[in-house]
């Protein structure tokens, strides 16, 4: 067998070695660096000749180093006569960005994909992207994998009385519609306007909850004003509990605050982005066994999907 390798970036370092943990091998080693004025050093420190390799690294904060780690490693491992790459990206960046939703605006996660193919990726794996067309982006394959894998396990044991399923907007319906599906509950959504980025209103409730467990269901979560005002909607219209499941903790500016001081009662997240501090409210499961099984799953040409299914 050709065999493989896997290395990591330093966006998540803990996540890799988790990976690396299940696979039953260690990490491989790579020596990544700054120069005084910031740009990034890569030496890989050893052979790679055709190996299949796999990169961990989230483009998460800060955004811009992560990426350009990312695809200066691919060049480094490219021209080490690596057989293949691929990239393994539990939280994918500048993914909110999928169109032009306003004149003169670039479509940044188009242009992201685009750097990821020119810098020598072969395959990119990762999950709950925020709009699933990125996939589109790609001539390459693109496995974009489901965090509820492992969030229904954890709801199972929480044996609520009264479940429900809740999208915290229109957008994230079709996500939390197949939550639902798969857990035969019920589904409400929280319809909102928002007025601006990173700000938004909660109109009003489209369905019953009254004396409801709620489940807010969504991709990610950034500044928490969306899902603070979610639950505090939610309750005012008689839900005995609220809480929310996002595979990507982005967790920026006031985040942290909104949540300990608002009515959500819990969040809980993957750790696809490490946090920033520590929370009580704050519950985070691992998906890195998903992703250590994918890749050996993609290593040994065997379906993906199977997992899911």
């Amino acid at each position: 067998m050709r065999g493989y390798k896997v290395f990591s970036g330093t966006a998540n370092e803990e996540f890799s070695k988790s990976v690396a943990k299940y696979l039953s091998i260690p990490l491989s080693e790579a020596t990544i660096k700054r120069f005084s004025d910031g740009e990034i050093s890569v030496q890989i420190n050893e052979s790679v000749r055709g190996k299949d390799v796999f990169i961990v690294q989230s483009t998460c904060a800060p955004a811009n180093a992560n990426l350009m780690e990312l695809l200066i490693m691919t060049d480094a491992l490219r021209r080490s006569s690596a057989n293949s790459i691929t990239a393994i990206i539990p939280y994918f960046g500048y993914a909110r960005q999928d169109r032009k939703a306003a004149p003169r605006v670039p479509i940044t996660a188009k242009l992201v994909a685009n750097l990821i193919e020119t810098a020598g990726i072969d395959r990119v794996v990762t999950v709950d992207l925020h709009a699933g067309q990125i996939q589109g982006f790609f001539n390459i394959p693109v496995d974009n994998l489901y965090g509820s894998i492992v969030f229904q396990d954890y709801i199972q044991r929480k044996n609520l009385k009264n479940p429900i399923i809740a999208s915290p907007d229109i957008g994230g319906v079709a996500r939390a519609r197949a939550f639902a599906k798969n857990l035969n509950l019920d589904l409400v959504i929280v319809d909102k306007r928002r007025e601006k980025a990173n700000e938004s209103e909660v109109m009003n409730i489209i369905g019953d909850v009254e004396g409801k467990d709620v489940i807010l269901i969504d991709d990610m979560i950034d500044t928490a004003g969306t899902m603070v005002k979610a639950a505090a909607a939610l309750k005012n219209q008689g839900a005995t509990s609220v809480m929310a499941f996002c595979t990507h903790p982005v967790l920026s500016g006031p985040a942290y605050d909104r949540i300990e001081n608002g009515e959500l009662d819990e969040l809980v997240v993957t750790d696809t982005i490490p946090l920033a501090k520590e929370s009580d409210k704050v519950k985070v499961l691992s998906i890195s066994k998903v992703f250590a099984e994918v890749i050996r799953r993609i290593y040994h040409n065997e379906s993906v999907n199977g997992l899911f299914v």
